[in-house]
């Protein structure tokens, strides 16, 4: 079913763009909510009547998007994630990562316009991820991914834990074998005394 949408939304389009969507998709969602409206010639005339309109509102738009593009392109996004000695991480960063600490930045990008070289990051390093904002308007924004240093530390203390456990049962293990063989002696003295008496 051909659409024609009055304003912009998520994942579909931009106001005065023709969509084809599932009947129910635009019975249930988009009509009742005033989002979109059936494509016939009534509708194409309304909206050839507010083209301008509509342009000068896709013109801010670009604008936003390319202030938004400088903006990016000059921050560094440093991702600190836990990680092995190796630098492999426990994780992995993926665009939603991104999304939500660009979020805490201030910055609104949805995760799907968001690329990751091989769709995510697995280790310690640098890296560039694109950014899809308006249009043509693509943002290269550097990624720096470290490792977290208490990760590492509750890492190396857990063999340490386990090494002090060996030990203690490496210093108890001589000390059981010294009492065994003391009685295993005094159980050799008991047997030769009634051997003597015989005599």
């Amino acid at each position: 079913m051909k659409v024609i949408l009055n304003e912009d939304v998520k994942h579909l389009g931009e106001e005065g763009d023709i969509k084809d969507v599932a009947k129910g998709y635009a019975r249930n969602y988009l009509f009742p909510r005033n989002l979109a409206v059936p494509c016939n010639s009534f509708t194409l005339a309304h909206f050839e009547s507010r083209k301008e309109e509509i342009e000068q509102r896709k013109a801010v738009k670009r604008q936003n998007a390319a202030g938004l593009k400088e903006q990016l392109e000059a921050l560094t996004l440093t991702i600190v994630m836990p990680a092995g000695p190796n630098g492999k991480l426990y994780g992995a960063v993926t665009n939603q990562t991104i999304s939500d600490e660009l979020q805490k930045l201030g910055f609104e990008i949805e995760r799907k316009r968001i690329e990751l070289p091989g769709l995510t990051f697995k280790s310690v390093g640098h890296y560039n991820a694109t950014l899809k904002l308006y249009e043509a308007a693509v943002a290269v924004l550097p990624v720096v991914v470290e490792a977290q240093p208490e990760a590492e530390k509750t890492v190396e203390a857990k063999p340490e834990k386990r090494s002090h456990r060996r030990k203690e049962e490496a210093e108890a293990e001589p000390e059981a074998s010294a009492e065994a063989q003391a009685e295993v002696g005094q159980e050799e003295v008991k047997a030769e005394e009634p051997a003597e008496t015989q005599e």
